[in-house]
Parts: C-alpha cells; structure tokens; sequence
C-alpha cells in the first residue's frame, strides 16, 4: 500500500482549511468521520492523509471509503488505487451505476 508507512508520521496533523464552515476546536472527529476522510480525499495533502491514517486506522478508513457517497471519478479512481479497493464495492460506483444516464447527441 502507498501509505504502509503512516505510523512513522505520528505527528500529521489534519489541516484546519479543509474545514473551513466549522470550529476545529468542536469537531467531532469519529462522529465526523465520512466527512473528515471524504475532505481529505478530496483535497488533502499527504499530512492529511498520514493524519487519517493515524486516527482512524487503515481497515477504518477503508471502510470509510466504501461508505461515501460521492466522489469525482478522480478520486474513485485514486481511492481504489492506493487503498487497493475494487470500484464495486464503493457506494458512490454503484449509485452511480444505478442512475439513468442521459444520452449525448
């Protein structure tokens, strides 16, 4: 895995921009979990994602992942990559499958 080596950065810490809406100083970290790993995600540097690695554990965060319900296909893609996840057993592939697609003309 990419990150195999998240214990030796025990000092990561999670940036406080990507919460922009909200206290830091209030935030729920396990309640806000989705939120927190979807963020990081999407926007997160590599502290960031040492950072979740740390607090959540990888099986954790793993699950987390397969539990969003959105992301671009960017972040599909690099999410089934590096954390070696089949695209079938996310929810954002299949709610993404399941939705009627429009045709182009």
């Amino acid at each position: 895995m990419f990150f195999e080596d998240y214990k030796l950065h025990k000092n990561a810490k999670i940036r406080d921009t990507l919460f922009w809406e909200y206290d830091t100083d209030k935030i729920d970290w396990q309640q806000m979990k989705s939120l927190v790993i979807q963020r990081v995600i999407e926007r997160g540097r590599m502290d960031d994602f040492y950072a979740i690695l740390n607090l959540y554990g990888i099986d954790g965060v793993k699950e987390t992942i397969k539990q969003i319900p959105y992301l671009n296909d960017k972040d599909l893609s690099f999410v089934c990559s590096v954390f070696e996840i089949e695209k079938e057993e996310l929810k954002c592939y299949t709610n993404k499958q399941s939705k009627n697609q429009r045709w182009n003309s």
